[in-house]
């Protein structure tokens, strides 16, 4: 059966919800024909069976195929991958040689887009050396379910998706119902930053923002445009110290992509300015517990919630 899997511009939320029936409604199917996916940069792959020897070059892949429970079909971690699960397994960097992959002899290499767009030469000589590449990088929920389901589709766990999927959503409607029990005009109003050097914030439609408005956080930079169809967003000093007044709540990333402490926010000229800052209301959360798609976003949500709510 040849099957449209993955189609990750996708905005409105009811095709996002049919694409995710079909994909479930399929997951029992056996692979009688090529089954057909196309990928998040529009890349067309076609495959006749579940891939069983598998290398990731993104954490979140990772962590999302040990949660499919595919442990022993996962031959190979990106470098500086530090899941407990897997230390010892064999590590890869998209600054590798082609070799060094070709060697392993994987069936497929899970990547996302911007290994693809630093390192086009890697990509386009495992391709030709007959290894299926696959680029995936959800940036919305919506499309994070269809991400899990399609993972499960490519390695033949698509019923352990959709548990996985029933679980996040089972979880994610206590925690919201909780939130709903505080009115939204006495929600804290926060800045949720996302790269601190660039005084940028993230996209309103993303998975930090999602993991925010969840934790009962009403977010202050709702008129953010996305960049280059990405998570983030620019926002600019001078548009943050224009809610200077409104900010209950400085909040920011930690991690690789945001290398920043609370006396950096502090100090930053001007933001003393800002009511969070005077206050001492500067929060930092790991950056892999609100913007990686995976099953850690639940405990995300629990964390945010507790600094926003320190009494409860």
């Amino acid at each position: 059966m040849n099957i449209f899997f993955y189609f990750f511009n996708l905005r409105k939320k009811q095709c996002c919800r049919l694409l995710l029936a079909v994909l479930i409604a399929v997951s029992g199917c056996h692979y009688a024909s090529a089954a057909t996916l196309v990928d998040q940069e529009g890349n067309k792959v076609e495959y006749a069976a579940p891939f069983k020897r598998i290398i990731s070059l993104y954490p979140a892949h990772t962590e999302n195929l040990l949660d499919l429970g595919l442990d022993q079909e996962l031959i190979g971690i990106t470098s500086g991958d530090e899941t407990p699960a897997l230390l010892g397994r064999s590590q890869f960097s998209a600054t590798d040689t082609p070799e060094k992959f070709i060697a392993a002899k994987p069936d497929l290499i899970l990547i996302r887009p911007m290994i693809s767009r630093a390192h086009p030469q890697l990509i386009n000589q495992l391709q030709q050396a007959g290894i299926t590449i696959v680029s995936l990088q959800p940036t919305t929920i919506d499309e994070m379910f269809i991400y899990w389901q399609t993972l499960g589709e490519l390695t033949g766990r698509a019923s352990a998706a959709a548990a996985m999927i029933q679980r996040f959503n089972g979880e994610l409607a206590a925690l919201q119902q909780d939130r709903d029990k505080v009115p939204t005009d006495k929600r804290p109003r926060v800045y949720f930053e996302s790269i601190h050097a660039k005084m940028k914030t993230f996209a309103p439609s993303s998975i930090a923002v999602f993991v925010l408005e969840s934790a009962g956080g009403i977010n202050i930079a709702a008129d953010a445009t996305a960049r280059n169809s990405t998570n983030i967003a620019a926002y600019g000093k001078e548009r943050i110290l224009a809610h200077a007044a409104e900010i209950d709540i400085y909040l920011a990333q930690q991690g690789q992509m945001n290398q920043v402490t609370r006396e950096m926010i502090a100090e930053e000229p001007g933001f003393q300015a800002i009511k969070a800052i005077k206050s001492g209301q500067i929060y930092l959360i790991d950056e892999e517990l609100v913007a990686r798609p995976t099953m850690h976003l639940l405990e995300g949500i629990r964390l945010v919630r507790k600094m926003l709510y320190p009494e409860n």
